[in-house]
């Protein structure tokens, strides 16, 4: 998934206007679409200073349609913008708390893309792709993935997130990592050595600074995998959270 450079608010703007022009136009018959052409014509008749030019009666006729849908300017759009963008940024929003794992550790580190894998982390894929990451959600549960998308889709959040069908035990890695946040059962579904496998490839992919947070009951073989995780990660800052029954182990790659 390839770095994308942010767009100015005054670009997506834009962008806003010239689609809502020109749903405008697909929506209405053509005899409404030239009558807006006779009064562009009328209006730049008007003005003497101007020689009427193809190029103006377009722009006029979009100055036409853009007062009669009555759309805000780019003050009012943004500022609207801006506060629709903050509700996506709180975690509450997603599901999750303000001391959540994924909200202390990733959110104010990783500024590249992040893979979610297991069941749970849906909520933290939304959450960071509004924060502007580009994210890669891993599942086996279709419909979950599924309605991730679509919950990204309504938020506008689509082209920050990509959802795969699979498992640790079958994925590799094909960008440079800043952050992994899997479910301890994403793990602990896997044999041992699957599970070397999976976390050799991600801790390789993985960015100098970058973060791994596994959380999940630890319970029976979980407790197991929280455990075998310390040795699995040497090299790496560890700390683990929470209580015996429900860890949150957390890591991260030294900087060379």
């Amino acid at each position: 998934m390839p770095q994308r450079r942010p767009r100015s608010l005054k670009h997506e703007y834009e962008l806003y206007v010239e689609e809502e022009i020109e749903h405008y136009k697909e929506s209405v018959p053509r005899q409404a679409l030239l009558a807006i052409g006779d009064e562009a014509v009328a209006v730049l008749a008007r003005d003497s200073q101007f020689s009427l030019t193809e190029l103006l009666l377009c722009e006029e006729v979009d100055r036409l349609i853009f007062s009669r849908l009555r759309l805000p300017t780019y003050e009012t759009w943004k500022r609207r913008r801006l506060k629709a963008a903050a509700e996506l940024r709180r975690p509450e929003r997603w599901g999750l708390t303000a001391d959540a794992p994924v909200v202390r550790t990733v959110v104010p580190s990783a500024d590249g893309p992040v893979l979610l894998a297991g069941a749970g982390t849906e909520g933290s894929a939304l959450l960071l792709a509004a924060h502007g990451r580009d994210v890669v959600t891993l599942g086996k549960e279709e419909n979950a993935l599924l309605r991730v998308l679509s919950e990204a889709e309504a938020a506008g959040l689509s082209e920050r997130v990509r959802a795969l069908v699979g498992d640790l035990g079958s994925f590799t890695p094909d960008v440079p990592l800043r952050a992994v946040v899997c479910s301890l059962s994403a793990l602990a579904a896997l044999s041992k050595s699957e599970r070397a496998r999976a976390l050799a490839l991600l801790k390789d992919a993985t960015a100098d600074g970058g973060v791994h947070v596994v959380e999940g009951p630890a319970r029976g073989r979980g407790r197991t995998v929280l455990d075998e995780l310390v040795a699995t990660y040497a090299g790496w800052r560890v700390s683990i959270e929470g209580s015996a029954e429900s860890g949150t182990f957390v890591a991260w790659k030294e900087v060379a």
